[in-house]
């Protein structure tokens, strides 16, 4: 385990959305910093599982600025396609990340697979992976996920990326209609966290 005390922290992602969830689920106690504050872009995610791109994003990130950093890979398995969209999920909105687009390509594959998919329960899930790194050495990472199935048709303005589509396990509004407060408290990147506080 880590011996130093962490009282400064990178987030490293330009994602905005994930940025506020993971800014608000660490200890008050530590001075956050953005990769926005160094204009740094992304590194490329070559990897097979959100785990290995999680860890290439830490150490790339933490390599940059000298910060320990913490980064999130995540995305949404769906069954019926394999499990697509999985560690392509920010791709499958395009160059700029655009999840609308992404939604409705889901749809698409979906109705490819199966025109009566709409009359069945399409089990899905959100994965995310968090790592801490400093420089070139991992300190931790885990992986939270969350069960669930797929909407019908997109519900709510709340969260962002494939909230408005996904509806946890046992419940009946998408992650989309769910108040902020109500959804970080069980999603799947509050389950990662839970594993990974212990290294704050």
């Amino acid at each position: 385990m880590f011996k130093q005390k962490i009282n400064k922290l990178l987030i490293g992602t330009n994602n905005k959305g994930k940025l506020r969830e993971i800014k608000n689920l660490l200890p008050k106690n530590i001075k956050i910093y953005s990769t926005k504050t160094f204009k740094l872009n992304s590194p490329i995610e070559n990897g097979k599982t959100f785990k290995e791109n999680s860890l290439i994003k830490s150490k790339y990130f933490s390599k940059k600025t000298g910060l320990i950093c913490l980064a999130d890979d995540s995305g949404l398995e769906i069954d019926l396609l394999n499990k697509n969209p999985g560690i392509h999920s920010a791709r499958w909105g395009g160059r700029h990340g655009n999840f609308n687009k992404a939604i409705k390509r889901v749809y698409r594959e979906l109705n490819k697979k199966d025109k009566y998919w709409k009359n069945k329960k399409i089990k899905a899930r959100f994965i995310c992976a968090l790592s801490i790194s400093y420089f070139n050495k991992k300190i931790a990472c885990v992986l939270g996920k969350i069960e669930g199935q797929i909407s019908t048709e997109p519900k709510g303005k709340n969260g962002f990326g494939y909230d408005p589509i996904f509806i946890p396990y046992k419940g009946t509004k998408t992650f989309g209609e769910m108040e902020p407060s109500k959804k970080c408290k069980i999603d799947h990147r509050f389950r990662a966290f839970k594993k990974i506080k212990k290294f704050l």
